[in-house]
């Protein structure tokens, strides 16, 4: 006959604290089931979407270069698909002034003149600081604040790297978050629009220009003026800001004699 105390020992113990390795289980679950949704998104998105970002990846880091005419069989076949989504992709394209399509001739990657860059940068002066003005006149502002300023040390981290292709990366997330802020969506599309148009030009001047130390500085000037909800403040910093910037891009490319890229 068992005594009490082996009788206790053997007993089942019916609130033992789980042990740590199952624990780990549904995180790993939840990563692989987070990878698997990811993936099922992708497949999901229609061809033709799938074709214009593509494409339009393409050309703004110019492996599809300025001038350069591709038929629609051409692109198709690099893209794996069939005609009608790669067409669709190339109309969409040539509606945000990225190429020309041209009938039974295919795309054309239309170059980008000084002229096209005095103009693009004269609209995006305009919007940018509007959009500045209209995120610091929001009475909740959520986290955009703490990104914006995360993506400029992202900037400052960058340049102490001298790495100004990452430089330029943040530097497109600070702009699109600052847009992203205003919290009005048709903005956000013609400002997208019009970075497009100037991505080439300024990728391919980045190391022509001196070290963009003080853009940063403007940056964090018009982060602090959108905390403190000042709207005016907020739309003079960046206003300057970007007429600089672009007065400073046409003049670079005038001075090497780049008067279309």
């Amino acid at each position: 006959m068992k005594s009490p105390a082996t009788r206790a020992a053997s007993r089942p113990r019916k609130n033992a604290p789980a042990s740590s390795a199952p624990a780990a289980k549904p995180a790993a679950l939840s990563k692989s089931s987070a990878v698997a949704q990811s993936r099922r998104r992708h497949l999901r998105e229609p061809f033709a979407d799938r074709a214009y970002r593509e494409l339009r990846a393409r050309i703004l880091d110019n492996r599809l270069r300025s001038g350069e005419q591709f038929t629609e069989e051409e692109l198709a076949a690099t893209l794996e698909m069939s005609r009608t989504p790669t067409r669709e992709a190339m109309l969409r394209l040539a509606g945000e002034g990225l190429v020309e399509v041209r009938p039974r001739h295919g795309m054309r990657v239309k170059p980008v003149s000084t002229a096209d860059m005095r103009e693009i940068y004269e609209v995006l002066t305009a919007l940018e600081s509007t959009a500045a003005a209209l995120a610091a006149a929001r009475t909740d502002q959520g986290d955009c604040v703490a990104q914006m300023r995360a993506a400029i040390n992202d900037m400052d981290a960058a340049l102490e790297r001298d790495d100004l292709k990452a430089w330029a990366e943040a530097d497109e997330q600070f702009h699109k978050l600052l847009v992203a802020a205003a919290g009005n969506s048709r903005l956000s599309e013609l400002v997208q629009t019009f970075v497009g148009q100037s991505k080439r030009v300024r990728m391919l001047t980045l190391r022509l220009r001196p070290k963009p130390i003080m853009s940063n500085r403007d940056h964090e000037a018009v982060v602090d003026a959108v905390e403190a909800h000042d709207a005016a403040r907020a739309r003079r910093i960046h206003y300057a800001h970007r007429e600089k910037s672009g007065r400073m891009l046409v003049e670079l490319l005038a001075s090497h004699g780049l008067t279309q890229l």
